[in-house]
């Protein structure tokens, strides 16, 4: 939500997308949800051509309207509006495929999986970046969190080899994060019944929408970290995992093919 997301959300966007960047390989990359593009440009490069999809079409249209063809900037991607469970490519289709936090918005994360498998090259890379279950702040959107062994085991099923790495913050970004949850946990317990939780799921969507840029508004900038400066600089890779780690970071590669049987 653009003037309440806090720096540090962004920060771990920017950064997921620039360990991607760096692990790229082959002309054609794939990006699932790739919102307004922003992030997604990163991806670009002479001789490459990126593909972003997203399941919002209005969204999927105002990416192309900024990075496509037709844009002041050049095409710098082609943009489609699909869904990241059932996708419109064939086999086998992209170098990399890149899913920045899409598989916690699936109910059934393992039909997103097996596509982005499905249309992986054999030689190709599948990268999958996702909050880390107990460092994620409460949110509507997020149905399905993973913790490093479920998310290995969900991607072994479909890749012969996956690494799950952290994005770590620095202690400015971790102290960052510790003022945040502090408050949220404050705020949440006005609801000491639980009420959210009895809900309509669409309800409380709905409220945590436009209750959320209003109490960061109350709150301020200090607590709220908007307007903190904090950027992808304060995070990096490493392959040590705790309850602190903000993003799990999964390269996986060499994809599952369903064995054809012979008639």
């Amino acid at each position: 939500m653009e003037g309440s997301t806090p720096d540090s959300l962004l920060a771990l966007h920017e950064a997921g997308y620039r360990e991607v960047a760096a692990r790229l390989s082959g002309a054609l990359v794939l990006d699932v949800g790739c919102g307004v593009g922003d992030e997604s440009v990163t991806l670009a490069s002479e001789g490459r051509r990126l593909i972003g999809i997203d399941y919002s079409a209005d969204t999927a249209i105002l990416a192309a309207r900024e990075w496509g063809v037709t844009s002041t900037h050049g095409e710098k991607i082609t943009t489609a509006c699909m869904d990241g469970g059932s996708l419109g490519f064939a086999d086998a289709s992209f170098d990399s495929v890149c899913s920045s936090h899409i598989i916690e918005h699936f109910t059934d994360p393992e039909r997103h999986v097996a596509e982005i498998a499905r249309v992986c090259s054999d030689t190709g890379s599948v990268f999958v970046l996702t909050p880390n279950k107990p460092a994620d702040f409460e949110n509507p959107f997020h149905v399905y969190l993973f913790e490093k062994p479920q998310l290995f085991s969900m991607l072994r099923l479909f890749f012969e080899e996956v690494e799950v790495l952290g994005l770590v913050g620095d202690s400015e970004f971790q102290a960052d994060f510790a003022t945040r949850r502090a408050s949220g946990d404050r705020i949440l317990k006005f609801d000491f019944l639980n009420l959210r939780r009895f809900l309509p799921r669409k309800a409380y969507v709905w409220i945590y929408e436009h209750a959320l840029p209003l109490v960061y508004r109350v709150l301020g900038s200090r607590v709220s970290g908007v307007g903190s400066g904090l950027d992808h600089t304060h995070l990096s890779i490493s392959t040590e995992i705790d309850d602190k780690t903000p993003v799990l970071f999964a390269v996986a590669k060499r994809p599952r093919r369903p064995v054809q049987s012979e008639t």
